[in-house]
């Protein structure tokens, strides 16, 4: 094995262009640590923050950005059991995904699905691990429930759609162009709400005749919170899992009780390899049969090769994609 390898930086917070490759040593895994030859690596919005010096990674975990990968392992550390050498996987990482080769915690690596190609397998796990978490285990989304997807267009809010729409859900989705709505509605979307146009709560409450969707999976925050309260049925949950519109606001808490609505959410990054672990193991066994039969499937919208990962981040910050946007490393 070459002994070093190639992995992308931010030399300093600021735009797409402070991201440049650097020649570095390939990571040894660690006892419960899988190391993978990377094939292919997931850009997200956290990679933007990051680069721009407001999302710094764990204690520990290296400043290499990218948190998921598909390739095949190399090697593993004491004590891994799950997997062995000459695996195709993917991985949900803390850091270090654009490069070469990079290690992952064994609990949240996961068989590269039958049928998906690289690029596809490395678009599954940052957003996959979030819409489940988020999605269903906090906002407890069911058959038969409604639910309002914003950013229906974006790598999480095409995941969820399909997905929302595989268990039974009655999907409602919001997008900035009429092209991103009807992406949504091609996805299983009932409907899907141009916000640039249209009060979403308006229409959301002409849709589904003044009740009100069960679930909200919210990036925006601040600046949408009153009227997602407004979109809530009684004892909807709003589950939020960004802040791309504030961070701070005030909230109507007795208006909240008096319809017993949840506000909720959580983040990914920091919590535990055993906690996500139990998200792992949620996927393969209820997600892993829909992505290879097919039901649910990544939406790739671009690739671009490892050393212009800066490109990758100027197309993702300009908004116009539909889905996902990978590096690709082999």
């Amino acid at each position: 094995m070459n002994h070093m390898m190639q992995a992308i930086f931010a030399i300093s917070p600021g735009g797409p262009e402070v991201l440049q490759p650097r020649g570095i040593a390939v990571p040894e895994p660690a006892p419960g640590e899988v190391l993978i030859r990377v094939a292919a690596a997931g850009v997200n919005r956290p990679d933007l923050r990051q680069r721009q010096g407001g999302y710094p990674p764990p204690p520990g975990i290296t400043e290499v950005l990218g948190l998921e990968v598909a390739g095949e392992i190399v090697s593993c550390g004491a004590g891994v059991r799950r997997f062995s050498h000459g695996d195709k996987v993917c991985a949900l990482v803390a850091g270090g995904g654009y490069a070469e080769y990079c290690v992952a915690p064994e609990e949240q690596v996961l068989p590269w699905p039958a049928g998906l190609t690289a690029i596809e397998a490395a678009a599954i796990p940052e957003t996959f691990f979030t819409v489940w978490t988020n999605l269903f285990r906090i906002g407890r989304l069911a058959e038969g429930d409604t639910v309002l997807i914003h950013g229906g267009a974006s790598g999480i809010g095409t995941t969820a759609i399909q997905l929302a729409r595989a268990f039974g859900a009655t999907v409602y989705a919001t997008a900035g162009t009429g092209e991103k709505c009807q992406a949504c509605r091609d996805l299983g979307a009932t409907e899907a709400i141009n916000y640039k146009t249209e009060r979403f709560e308006e229409e959301i409450l002409r849709q589904t005749e003044g009740r009100g969707v069960d679930v909200i999976l919210d990036m925006i925050c601040a600046e949408y919170l009153e009227r997602n309260l407004a979109s809530l049925a009684v004892a909807g949950r709003l589950v939020i899992i960004a802040f791309l519109g504030g961070g701070k606001a005030e909230v109507n808490i007795e208006g909240m009780i008096r319809k017993r609505q949840s506000l909720c959410g959580s983040t990914l990054r920091p919590q535990t390899p055993q906690e996500k672990g139990l998200i792992a193991a949620d996927l393969q066994r209820k997600v892993w049969p829909l992505l290879e039969n097919g039901t649910v499937k990544p939406v790739i919208h671009s690739v671009h090769p490892l050393d212009r990962a800066c490109d990758a981040h100027a197309e993702l910050e300009a908004g116009g994609h539909v889905g996902k946007i990978v590096l690709s490393v082999d």
